[in-house]
This record gives C-alpha cells, sequence and structure tokens, in this order.
C-alpha cells in the first residue's frame, strides 16, 4: 500500500474500494448543475480532486462498465494517463455514444481510477533483435478460435 497526498475540494467522499478485490475507486462528478451530453458529444467533467502519486506510479481513469453498458457513457481516452508530476485537477473526458441525451448529476460515480506502479525505460539501440516464434505476427496473427 502506497501513501497519496490528495486534496478534495468537492463534498464528496475520496474515492475508495468498494470491494476487497477491487482494482479501480470510483470518481465522482462535481457540479453546480448538471450537465447533459448529446449523442457523441465530448465534456471534461470535474471531480474537485487534486493528487500528488509519488515518483514511479501513474493513475489511469478508465470507464465504469455499468455506466458504459447501460447508458453508453465511456472515457474517451480511455485509460487517460494521469502522471505522477500533474497537479491540476482531475477531470474526466467522457464521450456519450448513445442514441439519447445522458444527463451528468453531481455526485455520479462517472469513472474508476487505478494507481499503479510503471516501469521506467532506457533505450538501448540495436541493428538486430532477438528470434521468437511469433516473430512479427501482428494484428490477427493467431486466428479467431
Amino acid at each position: 500500500m502506497i501513501q497519496v497526498q490528495i486534496i478534495n475540494k468537492s463534498p464528496h467522499s475520496l474515492p475508495a474500494y468498494q470491494t476487497e478485490g477491487s482494482a479501480g475507486m470510483d470518481l465522482r462528478a462535481w457540479l453546480k448543475e448538471p450537465v447533459t451530453l448529446l449523442p457523441l458529444e465530448r465534456k471534461l467533467i470535474p471531480t474537485g480532486l487534486f493528487m500528488a502519486l509519488p515518483q514511479g506510479y501513474e493513475a489511469q481513469v478508465r470507464p465504469r462498465s455499468g455506466l458504459a453498458i447501460k447508458r453508453g457513457l465511456t472515457v474517451i481516452n480511455s485509460p487517460g494517463t494521469i502522471d505522477s508530476d500533474y497537479r491540476g485537477e482531475l477531470m474526466v473526458a467522457l464521450i456519450n455514444l448513445s442514441s439519447e441525451p445522458q444527463k451528468i448529476t453531481d455526485g455520479e460515480r462517472i469513472a474508476q481510477l487505478v494507481v499503479a506502479s510503471h516501469a521506467v525505460v532506457s533505450w538501448s539501440a540495436s541493428e538486430t533483435l532477438d528470434d521468437t516464434s511469433r516473430g512479427a505476427g501482428g494484428f490477427g496473427h493467431s486466428g479467431t478460435k
């Protein structure tokens, strides 16, 4: 477990794990008035949260599966990455993929947040790569069954 500094300017509770096995924590909309997303419209939805992740960690903003399947609302840049040196407000880029307008209200759970460690890469320029059984096989190379 890691400690993360967080500022919550909203009246809503801090993101929390809903079950013992949860990887993500729900993010809530912080709105002065409801926001309606028309079909295919996208908007940044504020959360009122600001945090300082430790170096070597990132936070990913991901869609909530229920919101996506029931209402067609999803995170357009999924997963949205929050870097450890970002100190601005956590905003959720939502898009309405349904055929009907969708209203988002204050306090509604709109996305989930997953905090994870990440590797830092040091590139090693090379003229060749080692062989594997897959080789250069890309999209669909293993068939459909």
